[in-house]
Formats: C-alpha cells, structure tokens, sequence
C-alpha cells in the first residue's frame, strides 16, 4: 500500500514538473515576442520619421515635447510625450482600423462622440450647452446688433444630421433636441435680428442627400435649400437650379466624423459643385493671406483628405468676394465653415460679399462695417459650432 502511495506520489510529482516545464516553457516564449515586439516598435519610431498631419484623421499630430526641468516637475512633460508617442505609433492608421472593424464586429455603435447610424451614417452627438454658456452667447449676439446703427441683420442656426435625420440614430441613443435650442435661440434675439427658420425646409427634404454620411457638414444641395429661405427672408428672389450647372467632382470623400469616429469600411460620399452658368464676374481676396483668384472653388484641394476645403480654400480670417452683380448691394457674412458651400449661391445677389471667421479674426468688426458701408449682415452658424466656441 505504501508503494503504491509512493508511486502516485511520484508520478504526480513527474507529472507536475513536465507541466510546470511546459507552464515557464510556455511563459519563456511569450517574453521573447513581447521583447521582439517591443523592440521592434522602439526600431521603427526610430527610423520613421515623425508625421505632422493625419490624412485619415484629418488633424495636426502631436511632435516631440522640448524637455524642460519645470514642465517635468508639473508633469506637462509626461503627458505631452504621452500624447506624442500616441500620435507616432507605427502604423497608427492600421491599428485603427483594426480597432474600429472589431467594435463593429461586436456592435459597438458610438465612438469619440459619434454614432454609428442605420445604412453607416455618422451622426454627431449633440450634448445641449450649459444655461450660462447658451445666455451668453445670445447676449454676445445681442450686443452686436446694438452696436450696429444702420442695415439690417439676418441670423440661421443651422441643425446638424443628427436633428434631421435623427431616424438614423441607434436605438436608445443619448442625443438632446438641437431644435429645442433654435427655438429658445429665436425667442431671445433682439426684435433687430431677423430670425431665418430653416429647419422646416430641412426636415421636408430629409429624404434627400442633403447632409454627408462621413461629414458633420450639409452638402451643396442642402446649402441650396437653406439660400432659398434666406432669400425669401431678404425679399430677393432667388436663383433657380437652372441657373447653376450641377457638377460632381469627387466619389471619394470621406468627411470629418470619418476622421474623428474611427469607424472604417465604410462607403464615402460623393460631392458636388454648383457653378453659375453665366459669368459672375468673381474675384475672391484672401485679405490677410495677400493672394486674390478667380473663383470660389479651390479644386486642387480636391486631392486632399479634406475635400470640403474645395470650398473657399477651407476657413480665413477675411475673405472679400466682388461680382459684376449691377446693384451696389453687400453683404457681411459672419459664419463657420457650413458658410463656405453656401457662399456660392449668393455671388449672382451681391456686388461684394465680405466674409469673416472670428475664430481666426481679432480685428473689430463694426468698424469693418461703417469703412466698407455694408448694409446687410448674415450670421451664419451650426448649432454645434455656435454653442462650442
């Protein structure tokens, strides 16, 4: 009985030391690929040189901090490298998409602030502003119609894909209503302030490509709607479609919520120009950029990852646009970006048109105003923009 006892027990202890052999055989390996892999990423982040701009996330990178014994004390140093040395992974663009066509696997359905909508249309989440912030922006905008003692001014707050094709939306998605803020925006403007509803226009054609399934913007046909309401308002009656040509030049865009989601394999969108038939006679000068061209379409940009810079060469400080219209009438247009595929429906109403971002502006603009004798003003905003900035 003893020998038999002493039998398991040894084969038992043959049995754990094959396994435990295995176990740290087994470990050994697993710690040769981990150090492989890591030199490996040490190698290549050093023979690869640091990228500064992100086709794909359409965005600046992060470069190297300067060291400095202060930054490292508060611990800047630290979290600035950690963000450079995000930024600069190998082959960054790859894992991405590795991550993202995973979470999709698994039915992920919101990334860095945007869903993943029905037929793979991104949708930017809307969170409505804080009660100080949104009083004060409408007090801001209040406050310059005050300051403005002659011509009138024209405000559009315009609702982004995620109000209007809310349909898209993943079910039981936290979204706040977008309308819920235009409408309270509309009641507390000054009675100076002609207030243009687009939203009506919007939702009626929501059926149409009226907003990128990649991009947070409107498309050109959704600019046209929202000019036609804006003309209404002026009393002028606008252009027809007839008077434009309708021309695609791009089936390979991929917008900004492309960039900003992560989300991959997904189909791009296509994107169009509306050129006036006849001459307009334009002429469009970067004031601070000191460069002038003939036109509104900036199509090299057309190579680019971000092809809605097609548009105005993208956001200036200052834009002044002058047309052969026979009126003398002007128009300041104080936008963001939703502004610069709008802009081409107005050259064929306006003798100039003067463009400010002021974002990027720091000159004052009332005194822009009484120096050009601009009668008509336009603020110009997305709801998201408006209330971010």
């Amino acid at each position: 009985m003893k020998l038999t006892i002493h039998f398991y027990t040894l084969d038992f202890k043959i049995k754990r030391g094959i396994i435990l052999k295995k176990n740290i055989s087994y470990k050994s390996v697993l710690a040769v690929f981990l150090l492989m892999y890591i030199g490996s990423i040490i190698f290549l982040n050093n023979i690869i040189a640091d990228k500064v701009f992100s086709e794909s996330e359409n965005r600046r990178l992060e470069q190297a901090p300067k060291f400095s014994t202060s930054q490292v004390v508060d611990g800047r140093y630290t979290t600035n490298y950690e963000k450079y040395i995000t930024d600069q992974f190998p082959m960054r663009d790859f894992w991405i998409g590795v991550k993202s066509s995973a979470e999709k696997l698994i039915g992920k359905k919101e990334n860095n602030g945007v869903y993943l909508g029905k037929n793979d249309f991104l949708l930017e989440r809307f969170q409505k502003p804080e009660e100080n912030k949104f009083l004060g922006k409408i007090k801001e905008v209040n406050d310059f119609a005050k300051s403005i003692s002659n011509g009138d001014i024209y405000f559009i707050l315009i609702p982004g894909s995620t109000e209007i094709l809310k349909e898209n939306l993943p079910a039981f998605a936290p979204n706040d209503s977008q309308l819920e803020i235009i409408e309270e925006t509309k009641e507390l403007l000054s009675h100076k302030i002609n207030f243009v509803s687009i939203y009506e226009n919007l939702f009626s054609h929501r059926k149409n490509y009226i907003y990128y399934r990649t991009d947070h913007h409107w498309t050109t046909e959704g600019a046209y709607l929202a000019y036609k309401d804006f003309m209404n308002v002026m009393n002028i009656v606008p252009n027809e479609k007839e008077y434009f040509e309708r021309v695609k030049v791009s089936d390979n865009f991929y917008g900004s919520l492309y960039s900003k989601s992560g989300f991959r394999n997904i189909s791009p969108d296509s994107l169009c120009l509306y050129k006036a038939k006849r001459d307009e006679g334009i002429e469009v000068e970067y004031v601070e950029e000191m460069k002038k061209t003939n036109s509104i379409y900036c199509t090299e940009n057309l190579n680019k990852k971000d092809k809605y810079t097609v548009f105005l060469d993208g956001n200036h400080p200052y834009i002044k646009i002058k047309t052969n219209f026979k009126k003398d009438r002007k128009l300041l247009i104080i936008k963001d970006s939703f502004a610069n595929s709008f802009i081409p429906f107005l050259t064929g109403h306006f003798s100039e048109i003067h463009v400010i971002d002021p974002r990027y502006y720091k000159e004052d603009m009332v005194e822009l105003i009484e120096k050009e004798n601009i009668e008509n003003i336009l603020i110009l905003y997305s709801v998201n923009t408006f209330f971010k900035n």
